[in-house]
């Protein structure tokens, strides 16, 4: 991709601008961890490029309409399929005797279920890596009102850092068994 003169017109181009420096610095060894928001709730940004030229936040208030849901559907899974992209050079990046993928512990995920609603439970949320020797695979479902941060914490603890809490969370790190903190959140 040749240098953008100001913010490329694609998106998928502007996440390889976000993606790509990532990378680069973990490969570099310059950081271990990374935040990115990929696109915020309340974002206002067209998809034209998918055939989506309506405002993201807009179609989420769909009052049911079948046409708006399909929208969102549309943008969901573009945003999916941008990430499963960066997963993928995550897992072409040598790093020592495995990638950067076999040392990583990655979120995805969104901070509202049901933006008609604007639910903040049942989240979807995705972890994806083979660092902390996560359990990939498979769907867990926790009891409702666990909150996120209670994720958080077990994967903090999952890298050897200590937390007494964060947040909202119902647990700490600190102690001998995560599941016994957290619910179950051993079982990531």
């Amino acid at each position: 991709m040749p240098s953008p003169v100001g913010i490329p017109a694609r998106f998928a181009d502007c996440l390889q601008l976000m993606f790509d420096p990532q990378i680069l610095a973990m490969r570099a060894d310059l950081t271990r961890a990374i935040t990115c928001m990929i696109g915020r709730e309340g974002s206002l940004r067209t998809d034209a490029e998918i055939g989506v030229p309506a405002s993201h936040h807009p179609l989420t208030h769909h009052g049911g309409n079948a046409e708006s849901i399909e929208r969102v559907t549309r943008i969901n899974a573009y945003h999916a399929e941008q990430f499963a992209a960066f997963l993928g050079k995550l897992d072409a990046a040598d790093d020592g005797d495995g990638t950067l993928l076999d040392r990583s512990m990655v979120v995805y995920g969104s901070g509202t279920s049901d933006g008609n609603k604007h639910t903040h439970e049942d989240l979807p949320i995705m972890l994806a890596g083979r660092g902390g020797a996560l359990r990939l695979g498979r769907h867990v479902v926790y009891p409702r009102g666990t909150p996120l941060t209670n994720l958080f914490v077990a994967l903090l603890g999952r890298i050897g850092a200590r937390s007494a809490t964060a947040q909202r969370s119902r647990g700490s790190s600190a102690t001998s068994s995560c599941a016994a903190a957290i619910g179950r959140a051993a079982e990531i």
